[in-house]
């Protein structure tokens, strides 16, 4: 098994649980290296393995859907990936609270990793809109958790990355929608200044924005982005054709990446090109473009397996947070990926998050999030630019995404989740044995098991 990243390769026991006791005797026979829930391996990189032990797999019967169509609460199955809940959901006129780039996630790992979309700033992350889950922990017990039901317990598995027990169910609240478009404004900003300058002055303007930003210009253009923020557009806004059907919602995939690709295919010289014509092609100022669901949110799923287009090596994906206030450090790393031979991206994004909320290992905080994806060729060359990297991130006070990372140093992890030891005294409390286990856990020793 691999994450999406394809970097991180490690042999375990697949587990297919349907149902609530199975998972609870998977959990209960698993061996010396322990057991994982795994959904649909969207984790970048090392979160969902578990080398050596058990990995369960939910999406064979813990997938059922519920809609309460006058109220909006959606009872989900862990192993239910985002796909079958907004085919769902959507046709009834209602949108997942936080969506991320990716339809192909479960509701499990959803929550594990407390997910964050294009609208932190105004709604939050995933974690903010549960109404409860089933918990089960490796000792049998099924627990039904909420932020009033044990919230110490709910709260230090929103963000938990699967190690406090296995999400069988969730309930969350949905958002209504007027329909299944949305009517999105597009901007270009010069350079690093001017996109930081109009992502702040439109946080207000609509509930989802996301700036794709070109890490390989520099000079007066270093930092050049595309702006695109949106809201969804109510019935009577539609081309006449659409609103016999406001909800309509059928996504495809229309295309599929080769089963390989070689390892040089996205190097600086293709992804200048692609990202000169990216940026150019885009509009300086367009208002109220009608927009599919699957376009604005999801633009990726239309490629299947695009995660090969960076060939055997695989890639890699590095995001971070940094406070309000830091835009120096900001720039600084900008300037340094794109002055790099050994780091270029064309799937950059830069976006601003707002409060955070109560779980101790959730990734966001109020600030700047940048999200690249770099091919792995660069070697000891590119791990010390990350590491660098790193660095000025922890000395700003702010942290990267444990979903999404695959190689940061153990010793940054108390520096940046400085909760840690509060999660870990709830996590002990649930499972005593520590039967749950990652390849991610043992890197970073997320749960402490050096500690003596």
């Amino acid at each position: 098994m691999t994450g999406w990243g394809r970097t991180t390769p490690s042999r375990a026991r697949n587990r297919p649980c349907d149902d609530t006791g199975e998972v609870a005797g998977a959990l209960g026979r698993a061996g010396p290296r322990g057991a994982l829930a795994r959904g649909l391996g969207r984790s970048y990189g090392d979160a969902a393995l578990n080398g050596g032990g058990d990995v369960l797999a939910l999406e064979a019967g813990l997938t059922g859907v519920r809609l309460d169509p006058d109220t909006g609460v959606v009872t989900a199955g862990g192993g239910a990936s985002l796909d079958t809940v907004l085919r769902r959901i959507v046709p009834a006129g209602w949108f997942v609270p936080v969506s991320p780039g990716t339809r192909y996630v479960t509701v499990g790992g959803w929550v594990a990793a407390d997910v964050h979309g294009k609208n932190h700033h105004r709604d939050g992350s995933v974690g903010n809109h549960l109404l409860g889950l089933e918990l089960v922990t490796p000792d049998g017990a099924v627990h039904d958790l909420g932020p009033d039901r044990d919230p110490a317990a709910f709260w230090a598995t929103v963000g938990g990355m699967g190690l406090t027990g296995v999400i069988t169910l969730v309930r969350f609240q949905a958002v209504p929608i007027g329909s299944s478009r949305l009517a999105v404004d597009t901007r270009r900003a010069d350079d690093l200044d001017g996109i930081m300058a109009l992502m702040a002055a439109t946080d207000h303007e609509a509930h989802y924005s996301v700036a794709w930003i070109d890490l390989v210009a520099t000079g007066s253009q270093l930092g050049r982005s595309v702006l695109t923020t949106g809201d969804f557009a109510p019935a009577d806004a539609l081309a006449a054709a659409h609103r016999r059907d406001p909800w309509a919602y059928d996504p495809t995939t229309a295309l599929a990446a080769p089963p390989w690709a070689p390892s040089q295919l996205l190097n600086r010289l293709t992804i200048r090109a692609f990202n000169e014509l990216w940026f150019r092609k885009a509009p300086r100022d367009r208002r109220g473009e009608l927009q599919t669901i699957p376009t604005f949110f999801h633009p990726l799923d239309g490629v299947t397996g695009w995660n090969r287009l960076y060939g055997n090596r695989g890639f890699l994906q590095y995001q971070f947070v940094v406070p309000f206030g830091a835009e120096a450090v900001l720039r600084s790393i900008v300037e340094r990926l794109a002055g790099s031979a050994v780091a270029p991206s064309f799937l950059a994004v830069l976006k601003r998050f707002g409060a955070a909320n109560a779980a101790p290992l959730s990734f966001p905080m109020p600030g700047w999030t940048l999200t690249l994806d770099i091919p792995a060729v660069g070697g000891g060359v590119l791990a010390a630019l990350l590491d660098e990297l790193d660095e000025l991130v922890v000395g700003a006070g702010g942290r990267l995404y444990l979903a999404k990372d695959s190689r940061m140093a153990p010793a940054l992890l108390e520096r940046t989740y400085p909760r840690l030891g509060e999660w870990r005294a709830v996590r002990d409390r649930l499972d005593p044995g520590r039967v749950l286990c990652s390849d991610l856990d043992r890197r970073l020793d997320l749960t402490g098991r050096r500690t003596p």
